[in-house]
């Protein structure tokens, strides 16, 4: 359950509500008090003081910064109000309009998850315009990460059949030069291989088909990872080697599957923020995952439970002994040190559950040595990310660099 709140947050929280001389704060409170008198005060502070917070040029992306941290302190509802009000002081139905503003704005994902967070504040023509921006983003992320991730998901390879005529990108140069050191050439240091040795890529019946579940929170700090699973989840439901379902929760569990032809109708389909029940969702998977031991169920919360963590424990336990490839991402974004519940991911470290962090880079690689059921202990460590272990001190740094 939820950890009761602290006389400290109440506290910083009337304080930052009725409006103080900023003096008085902390420095991580300023630029938040003077947001919130941007947006709320006549100009002035208590004092008479003029405010040295606020947001400056205004823009959805500056807007959603003090968002996320309004968000971090006051209650859904409250969050909502602020939300609109910023939108209709900030004008930012005219922004989102004009086409200007629109080409002079850096379109990446934070930029996606900033929009995406105001869609349900704003009116229809920005909505109309905010999508044709998210649709943009969409398409160029698409175009970079597609590639990656179809030749990864395809060419998940069978390595217990050898060939001896395998694709380039499926040769095994460790047996090679082991197969063909009596031909090494003293004068050139070097091995002339006779004859190549690689693997077999596996051809898979649809009833053999490995199933994949994206399980993405989406409360406010998830955003940007919920994106890229949103595209991941699109690219691997285009390809005819895997089942792909995608599944979002807070508090309430959505079904997205249906929708992945469209990952521009699934990103506004998301509801981000509120609260998070984690084993509720782990719950729902578990209910239509049909052949656990062909299943590989990724999780990817910060693990903020609000729920019940000693039945989602029990959730990932029983998914495991059936036999389900479980892991669980932190994040899923370009930065590393994400922030989680330290306390839960090394209960789960100590299941034999992988926690990490992950790039959307590593991602692609990630999935084909899951449907390979390599050890994803061996995978981190080639790819210089720590998991978390069930003996990690909580001070330890976590990043995923």
């Amino acid at each position: 359950m939820t950890e009761p709140e602290s006389v400290d947050t109440r506290m910083r929280r009337w304080r930052l509500a009725i409006g103080v001389d900023q003096d008085e704060l902390e420095k991580s409170d300023q630029r938040l008090c003077g947001a919130l008198d941007a947006l709320y005060g006549d100009g002035e502070t208590q004092g008479g003081k003029k405010p040295r917070g606020g947001l400056g040029k205004s823009s959805p992306k500056a807007l959603s910064t003090w968002m996320g941290e309004i968000r971090a302190y006051f209650p859904t509802p409250v969050v909502q109000i602020v939300q609109r009000d910023a939108f209709e002081k900030y004008d930012l139905k005219h922004m989102l309009t004009e086409p200007e503003f629109l080409a002079s704005v850096e379109q990446d994902v934070n930029l996606a998850a900033d929009l995406i967070e105001l869609k349900d504040v704003m009116p229809d023509e920005a909505k109309a315009a905010a999508r044709e921006v998210i649709a943009s983003i969409v398409a160029k992320l698409m175009e970079q990460l597609e590639m990656k991730m179809s030749e990864a998901i395809r060419g998940a390879v069978d390595k217990s059949k050898r060939t001896f005529r395998p694709r380039p990108s499926d040769i095994s140069w460790e047996k090679t030069i082991a197969a063909n050191l009596r031909h090494y050439q003293p004068d050139y240091r070097t091995v002339i291989p006779e004859k190549l040795v690689g693997f077999h890529r596996r051809q898979r019946r649809k009833v053999d088909l490995d199933e994949v579940i994206l399980c993405v929170d989406q409360s406010g700090s998830m955003a940007t990872s919920v994106i890229y699973a949103s595209i991941f989840a699109a690219v691997m439901a285009s390809l005819p080697v895997v089942s792909t379902k995608l599944v979002v929760f807070d508090t309430s569990v959505v079904d997205m599957t249906e929708e992945l032809a469209d990952p521009v109708d699934v990103l506004f389909g998301v509801q981000l923020g509120g609260g998070t029940d984690i084993d509720q969702a782990v719950g729902y998977c578990a209910k239509i995952i049909e052949q656990p031991t062909k299943a590989h169920f990724i999780l990817i919360t910060d693990l903020y439970e609000g729920g019940d963590q000693k039945s989602f424990l029990q959730r990932m336990a029983s998914l495991k002994r059936s036999g389900v490839n479980v892991l669980v991402l932190l994040a899923l974004t370009d930065e590393g040190r994400p922030s989680f519940d330290k306390d839960l991911a090394t209960k789960l470290a100590g299941m034999d559950i992988p926690c990490f962090a992950c790039t959307p880079d590593q991602f692609p690689d990630l999935m084909g040595a899951c449907l390979r059921r390599d050890d994803i202990t061996i995978w981190a460590s080639t790819h210089d990310i720590k998991l978390i272990r069930n003996d990690t001190p909580h001070d330890e740094p976590t990043s995923i660099t």
